[in-house]
């Protein structure tokens, strides 16, 4: 019998592009932070769609140096073969303060195709 309930999981157990992602996008490491995404893929970040390593790399400089802040990854989970999603939680200088993201993931080839960052 297939058990078909999103599972949790610990950040060990999310794919390897996806911490690799996480990791650099914290270090500020837009270089390597790049390497997990397909040349098409997609981010969408507070009503905003971003299409293309480009894009991204803009995104992801801008994204890094905006606002001030710590991340904690609270929670991941496998929700099938290809999606992922990971929250986390963020505390700094931005409006509010505070806020708890979901990062969904989805894969192809190995690679991020599609992020999409939501409350």
């Amino acid at each position: 019998m297939h058990d078909n309930r999103p599972r949790t999981s610990a950040s060990d157990t999310l794919p390897e592009v996806i911490t690799r992602y996480l990791t650099a996008h914290r270090a500020h490491d837009t270089a390597t932070a790049l390497t997990a995404f397909t040349r098409e893929a997609t981010v969408v970040d507070d009503g905003n769609t971003y299409e293309g390593t480009g894009a991204i790399g803009e995104w992801l400089d801008r994204s890094t140096t905006e606002f001030t802040y710590t991340v904690r990854l609270t929670a991941a989970r496998r929700t099938d073969a290809t999606h992922y999603v990971a929250t986390h939680h963020l505390e700094g200088d931005f409006p509010g303060g505070t806020v708890d993201l979901q990062y969904r993931f989805t894969l192809r080839d190995g690679l991020v195709e599609r992020l999409v960052i939501e409350p």
